[in-house]
Parts: structure tokens; C-alpha cells; sequence
């Protein structure tokens, strides 16, 4: 009950403060006082189950990229606190999604293991001070989508007064200029009584040019949320194929360029995006979909809801470790348990409804952010009829590159299509380990890597 009125709460002061209400120099005070530097409550729980912030801690002592990062992680070793499953899943459902529950109930032997609750996400100095400008500096633009003002690296809206402005603090949160994977597995589930997994083998790099150590206004940026450069190495049927992609934060769509080795020629494909199904994942896997949302915001309105409290994957190094073998973690009924850490944090909770008029596949989604990291750890997607269609989890970890937190991670289920599910973006079990990138003069770290001659060129070597 109480966390029904803190959602109600929440939700009646959203609808009053609207895209044309900036937050006032009275409420940036708040940051580092009741709130912590990045908009978070400073306080714990009433029950102690989650405890205050204890603002920033320094993780991985002694640890540098290549050595395993649960080992450099303090809390390393402990032992869950107790299991949730379909016996008991009763008496936590208050504090889990309603996509968590049905999945419980409807996967034979799923369980989560809930640990202790670490509110180590914290950021660099830099981030909390351009955050803190960002209370009264950070604009939405007139169409009531785009980012047309800000301090960067920081996180826009640390005070968000409406959804739009919740998601934007997600896709801008500090993760460096960029991150890479010298090999991630994007993994299919098989169809129902089939063997037959879909596995495609490649690498990938972000970047996001806004990402610079220091302090820069988006007037001075290009308006760009991120590149990425993806190429796939197996299987044979798609070897050889790679894109280039820019995103933006003032325009619809992406700039998308594909190379098609078979023609040995670059394509630019306009309208993949959004819920255009991800070419070789059989409709089971769309754009919008990766880093739990991906792309342009414009095709939805954002409502914020309000905040509660639910188990999410949390400092779940077990979905990154690149040494072990893939499939004793990923297995067909869906992610080992033991990989799978869950602790009980605060989230904002977010709902997207499709513009009228607008055309997308999934109708209505809500996702719940993680209040200390803004990483989007749990979302829905619902059909036309209302059912439940989609859950997606992710797994936040501390990056010990960037001194923040990230949450690549992640997995999707398909809770109507024979609980087929996709698992994508990690390192589990490359070999090497995917890296978080603060500074470089690597090419992939300049906007001209992205370009669809540099795409043709790199992929004809």
C-alpha cells in the first residue's frame, strides 16, 4: 500500500511539471544533500533492506583491463539471502514486475537469488558537477522528445520531471567515450521442440562523442547520441556483414549504412530502425530492442509513473566473465541462476505509449530505472490486446574504467511465443574481455570510422 501511494504521489507532481517546467537553483541544492550527486535518494529504506548511499567507493583495487573483475569486486564471495521461485513467488510479488512474475511462474525450475543490496554506483567528479549545471541548464526541445541542451558528460535531468526526460538520463549516463567487444555471442533460443540455437559470432564498438572527460555544452557537440560499428564473423550466413550506425538527439531515425559481402557493396537502409526485425534472428529480435532501449524517442510518450522497489540484476558478474564456457551460463531454458545476481533497489518507472498515428509493433512499454546508476534494468513490452509479450532484463555492474556503472547485458523473453528468448551484449565466453574506453586515438573513436566509404573499405580487406 505504501508503495502504491508513492507511485500515485509521483505521478500526480509529473503531470503538473511538464516538458516547459525547468527545474529550479532551490531543487539543484538537493544534490549531495537529500539526493545524491546523480538525483538518487540519499537515504535508505524503513526496513534497512536497502541502505543509505554511501556515496562514492573505490572499486577494483589493484585490478587492471584483462583480470577477471568479480575477483577485484569488495563484496566478492557472499551468499544469497534466499531464492525466489514459483513456491514462493507469492510473497515477493510486491516487490517484483509484473513481466518478473509471470516469467517465474511460467518457466519450470526458474529461480532468482537475491543478495544483499550494494548502492556502490557512483560517478566522476566531472559528471557530478556537469549534472549538478544540468538542474537548470538541461533542455528539451520544443517537439517534446530531443536533447537540445546540456553539460556533458553528465546526466541531464537528475531531477526528472517526465518520462522523456527519465529515458533521456539513461541514453546520456556516463560510460566513458565508448565501449567494444572483441567477440560477443548474440544468442536465439531454438523454437519449441527443436535443438536448433541461432548463435552469431561478431564485434562491436560504441562510441559517443559527448562522452570527453571535462566539461562541454551540447551546443558545442554534434547532436549525436552514439555510433556504432557492428560486424559479424559467424555464422556463415552472416559473415561478412557489417553496419554502421549514428543516432542522434534532435533527429527521427538513424543513419544506417549495411555491407552486403555477397554484393560487395554498401547499402544505406533508412528504415532500419525501430522496430524493424534484426536481420537473422527469425522476428524474434528488433532494433529498438538492444541496451534495453535503443534509438530515437520520438515515436512514443513518455510518462513518468513514479518510483517503488524490486529485485534486479545487480552486480551479476557472472553474465560478463569471458572465461567461462558459453553454454554452462546460457542454457535453453534460459540464464544459469548462479549467474543471475538480484538485489532490491529503488527504480523510477517509466511508461511509453505510441503516439496516435504512429506505427510501431509494440503498443505500450514500461521500463523501471535504476535510480543510482539511471541504468533501465527491467522492461515490458505489451501487444495490441494488452499481453504481456516481452521481458527484458539487464545486469548493472561497476566499471572500474569509467568509475560509473553500466548495464550491457542483457536478456529478452518472448512470453507468447514459446518462451523463446535472446541473450546479447556480453563478453561470456569470448576469451577476452569487452572493455569500457575513457581516452583513445583509436580510429574506431572518431566520427569518421563511421562513414559509409570507411564501411566499405574495412570490410573488403
Amino acid at each position: 500500500m505504501r508503495e502504491r501511494l508513492k507511485l500515485i504521489v509521483v505521478a500526480v507532481t509529473a503531470m503538473f511539471c511538464g516538458a516547459g517546467f525547468a527545474a529550479s537553483p532551490q531543487e539543484a541544492e538537493r544534490l549531495g544533500k537529500d539526493l545524491t550527486p546523480v538525483g538518487a535518494e540519499k537515504g535508505g529504506n524503513k526496513e534497512g533492506t536497502i541502505p543509505a548511499w554511501p556515496g562514492r567507493e573505490v572499486q577494483g583495487p589493484g585490478w587492471s583491463y584483462g583480470k577477471n573483475r568479480a575477483a577485484a569486486w569488495k563484496n566478492k564471495g557472499e551468499k544469497p539471502l534466499y531464492s525466489i521461485s514459483a513456491a514462493n513467488v507469492e510473497k515477493y510479488a510486491d516487490k517484483l514486475t509484473p513481466g518478473q512474475v509471470q516469467l517465474i511462474k511460467q518457466t519450470p525450475g526458474y529461480r532468482m537469488d537475491v543478495y544483499p543490496t550494494h548502492r556502490s554506483c557512483a560517478n566522476p567528479d566531472f559528471v557530478e558537477q556537469n549534472t549538478r549545471k544540468n538542474v537548470t541548464a538541461a533542455k528539451i526541445g520544443p517537439d517534446g522528445w530531443s536533447l537540445k541542451e546540456g553539460f556533458m558528460p553528465g546526466i541531464p535531468f537528475p531531477i526528472p520531471k517526465n518520462g522523456a526526460e527519465a529515458i533521456w538520463n539513461y541514453k546520456m549516463k556516463y560510460m566513458g567515450i565508448g565501449f567494444e567487444w572483441p567477440l560477443n555471442y548474440i544468442t536465439l533460443s531454438p523454437r519449441k521442440g527443436s535443438n536448433d540455437w541461432i548463435q552469431a559470432g561478431a564485434t562491436q564498438t560504441y562510441y559517443f562523442p559527448w562522452g570527453v572527460k571535462g566539461s562541454t555544452s551540447m551546443a558545442d557537440l554534434p547532436p549525436i547520441e552514439y555510433y556504432t560499428y557492428f560486424a559479424y564473423n559467424s555464422p556463415v550466413a552472416l559473415a561478412g556483414q557489417a553496419l554502421a550506425i549514428a543516432y542522434y538527439t534532435d533527429r527521427v531515425g538513424s543513419d544506417t549504412f549495411y555491407y552486403f559481402p555477397g554484393q560487395r557493396r554498401v547499402r544505406r537502409m533508412p528504415s532500419y530502425s525501430y522496430d524493424a526485425p534484426q536481420i537473422g534472428f527469425e522476428n524474434q529480435y528488433t532494433l529498438d530492442e538492444p541496451r534495453m532501449f535503443n534509438g530515437t524517442i520520438d515515436r512514443f510518450d513518455w510518462k513518468l509513473v513514479g518510483k517503488k522497489e524490486i529485485y534486479v540484476g545487480y552486480n551479476s558478474f557472472g553474465v560478463y566473465d569471458p572465461a567461462v564456457k558459453f553454454s554452462d551460463v546460457v542454457k535453453p531454458d534460459g540464464i544459469d541462476p548462479a549467474a543471475r545476481r538480484y538485489e532490491l533497489h529503488r527504480v523510477w518507472v517509466v511508461e511509453a505509449t505510441v503516439k496516435p498515428g504512429v506505427r510501431h509493433v509494440v503498443p505500450k512499454r514500461t521500463f523501471y530505472l535504476d535510480e543510482d546508476s539511471w541504468s533501465i534494468s527491467v522492461a515490458e513490452d505489451f501487444d495490441a490486446n494488452g499481453k504481456l509479450w516481452k521481458l527484458r532484463e539487464s545486469f548493472v555492474i561497476p566499471v572500474y574504467e569509467t568509475s560509473s556503472c553500466d548495464n550491457p547485458a542483457f536478456v529478452q523473453y518472448n512470453m507468447l511465443e514459446g518462451g523463446r528468448f535472446v541473450f546479447d551484449q556480453s563478453p561470456l565466453g569470448a576469451g577476452k574481455d569487452m572493455r569500457w574506453v575513457v581516452e583513445s586515438k583509436d580510429a574506431k573513436f572518431k566520427k569518421d570510422f563511421y562513414s559509409a566509404e570507411n564501411l566499405r573499405a574495412i570490410s573488403e580487406r
